[in-house]
């Protein structure tokens, strides 16, 4: 049954995606999306929520998971190179999916994605349970990460992903690794 399920999944994603291609996220409806990948509305209702919903599945699913065990692994550059090859592969639909803003927008799934999965990392990391400072939490910690990650990402795309994968990732690495001063004094 599960192989079901992820085949009406992934049906209903590819037709989001198709749609979201040839209109603004907003404009689109569930029925639209349906209609495309051939299934009843109440399949849809099924599997997700709303459309908000099946946008963070595909960000879970595309982007998420296939760096999941990088990252446990301490892989972030290859990590961070993946999210943008995989983004940069989709450049049609991320470019439009970029553009939703507001409560469920592109850039707050992604910060709540990267987030969770830092956080995951972080806890399953953390050998003494002790803080260096009281405002050093997990917590705060992953938020910090998830949302330069997603600044990058995010600004990225919106300037037309005309930087390459690798260079991008470089220029993470860089302005990640370095005080402000010395990134400011090296300008």
């Amino acid at each position: 049954m599960t192989g079901q399920k992820e085949r009406v999944d992934m049906l209903l994603a590819e037709s989001f995606k198709e749609l979201a291609c040839q209109q603004p996220i907003e404009k689109i409806t569930i029925k639209a999306v349906t209609d495309k990948a051939g299934v009843i509305r109440p399949t849809f209702y099924n599997h997700f929520q709303d459309k908000y919903e099946l946008l963070e599945w595909i960000i879970q699913t595309q982007i998420i998971e296939p760096i999941r065990p990088l990252i446990h692994a301490g892989m972030v550059d290859e990590a961070l190179l993946l999210i943008f090859t995989s983004i940069k592969s989709e450049k049609e639909f991320y470019g439009k999916a970029v553009r939703l803003e507001g409560q469920n927008s592109f850039e707050q799934i992604c910060k709540k994605c990267i987030g969770d999965l830092l956080l995951e990392v972080i806890y399953g990391r953390s050998q003494t349970g002790k803080q260096r400072h009281p405002w050093l939490t997990p917590e705060y910690i992953s938020q910090f990460y998830a949302q330069s990650m997603c600044f990058v990402v995010v600004r990225w795309i919106k300037s037309g992903m005309t930087v390459e994968p690798r260079e991008i990732t470089d220029i993470y690495n860089y302005m990640i690794t370095r005080s402000m001063t010395e990134v400011i004094e090296e300008l």
